[in-house]
């Protein structure tokens, strides 16, 4: 598992893990506030590990959570009861995504080299967490602002598209030629 290569450079300590593919956007939230910045305080208050989660339509591209129905309201933290990877709709237990972001206590390294293959026959994060929160309580954080999956081509797409509009410099001209561009193949 990829994590497990940091376990040398990290050793037997609580660590974060910042997926590349899923950027959150920092126009919607505060980075140095919200988010993975709210995890750790929480993890350092508490000790317990964070796993950031967000509502999705779609839940069977995802790892989801259970909360047993608690409601989570963004920068909201709920004990978690189980997760699954990339489940059936009809089996979800909830519509709550893991986002890519964890703050994880030393005690997921040992789970971790013993977990199995499970989905798409790798090593599965998730399956690791579900038995961490066999040890110890495990927390679902609502994102905070929006987050973009570029873990798939649309995804990187609309991720560029929003960031081009929004920059500050060349925003305003990515803008208009994206107005003409469009507007061109309709």
């Amino acid at each position: 598992h990829a994590v497990m290569c940091a376990h040398p450079l990290i050793g037997d300590e609580p660590f974060a893990v910042i997926l590349p593919d899923v950027i959150i956007d920092e126009y919607e939230s505060n980075p140095t506030k919200d988010n993975l910045a709210e995890m750790l305080s929480r993890y350092e208050e508490s000790g317990r590990s964070q796993i950031m989660v967000e509502p999705v339509a779609d839940v069977t591209a995802y790892g989801v959570v259970d909360c047993q129905g608690a409601e989570l309201n963004p920068g909201d933290s709920a004990p978690m009861v189980g997760v699954v990877e990339k489940p059936k709709a009809s089996e979800s237990p909830s519509n709550l995504a893991v986002v890519g972001r964890y703050v994880l206590s030393s005690e997921i390294w040992p789970l971790l080299a013993k977990t199995p293959p499970g989905a798409g026959g790798e090593v599965q994060l998730t399956d690791s967490i579900a038995m961490l929160m066999e040890k110890e309580t495990v927390e679902a954080y609502h994102l905070k602002g929006v987050s973009h999956d570029c873990g798939n081509k649309l995804g990187y797409m609309q991720a560029f598209v929003e960031y081009g509009v929004r920059h500050p410099v060349l925003g305003k001209d990515f803008s208009e030629w994206l107005d003409g561009a469009v507007g061109n193949k309709k």
